[in-house]
């Protein structure tokens, strides 16, 4: 089978019709038409059916959509590792959350530029969703990206993860609240402070509230932890905060009664692109030592007055 045709199908099974994937692989419709007619004949299958005016994969396209995650990941990790110990050359780009970027990759570039000269990145911030849908569309080589226990992410078939580190998160509540692990269930007539970019901070405080037997009332959505802890102080609500991290004067992080919330970090790329060399290299120096506990770093923030 063409590999090229396998990707314009896989194309189809996420984006979900014929013009989108003209467009995205810069073809018209006819030759995309044409290319799945060709697969079809070499599958020996009817891969796409008619709906309405639109089509859909038949269940044997929707199989071999699957099959084709696992074929052109081979494939690419076929050609990246021809020559996996060449020096590594190119530009790595990476994409990740704030407090990732800062934790994970910049302790380690200028080592990295000055270890390899011909090594370039190209970095953004992005929360996992976002990163998700770049990485699955190639926009991206690397995502630094989070869930929590309490909310795993779900990144897809053609992306593969690994655990860098890991924090436990606490409530964040005003200076003058008594001291002691929080219980949730106190908490169910306040308004909630989550992220505004991202759904693994509410579905983890929603789990959270369900477990506890009511659910949250959230009123507000802040990307910026700093912008939270200023609504706490102002009593506009509560929210989930990391626990070690410097907070201001009017501000405390209270550890959980179980369940525990603990957010995780880990480091995405496409299925066989691992081995690329430059890649490699950095994804190297940031997985922990095998065998051991993930660490657990102390949020980067400014010391509080």
């Amino acid at each position: 089978m063409d590999t090229r045709r396998l990707q314009l199908l896989l194309a189809l099974s996420r984006l979900g019709s014929m013009r989108a994937v003209a467009q995205t692989h810069h073809l018209t419709t006819s030759t995309v038409s044409q290319q799945f007619a060709a697969l079809a004949r070499e599958a020996g299958a009817q891969l796409i059916e008619p709906e309405g005016r639109r089509v859909r994969l038949t269940p044997a396209g929707r199989r071999l959509a699957d099959h084709a995650v696992t074929i052109l990941a081979a494939v690419d990790s076929a050609r990246l590792d021809l020559d996996p110990d060449a020096e590594p050359v190119g530009t790595v780009r990476i994409g990740g959350f704030a407090t990732g970027i800062r934790v994970s990759l910049l302790p380690i570039v200028a080592e990295l530029a000055e270890r390899y000269p011909k090594l370039e990145f190209v970095i953004s911030e992005y929360e996992p969703i976002e990163a998700f849908a770049l990485l699955t569309d190639d926009d991206l080589d690397l995502a630094l990206t989070y869930d929590y226990n309490l909310a795993p992410a779900s990144p897809g078939p053609v992306l593969e993860s690994v655990a860098l580190w890991s924090v436990t998160w606490g409530l964040g509540v005003p200076a003058d609240t008594t001291d002691g692990p929080a219980d949730i269930a106190a908490y169910a007539d306040r308004t909630w402070i989550v992220n505004s970019r991202n759904t693994a901070d509410e579905d983890a405080v929603r789990t959270l509230a369900a477990m506890a037997g009511f659910s949250p009332r959230i009123a507000h959505q802040i990307d910026s932890l700093d912008l939270v802890e200023e609504l706490i102080v102002a009593g506009y609500g509560v929210g989930l905060l990391p626990i070690g991290r410097p907070t201001g004067s009017g501000v405390k992080v209270l550890p959980l009664r179980e369940p525990k919330a603990v957010l995780t970090a880990y480091a995405v790329t496409r299925r066989g692109r691992a081995v690329w060399p430059p890649l490699r290299v950095v994804l190297d120096r940031m997985r922990p030592p095998p065998g051991r506990e993930l660490p657990r770093p102390q949020w980067p923030r400014p010391e509080a007055d």
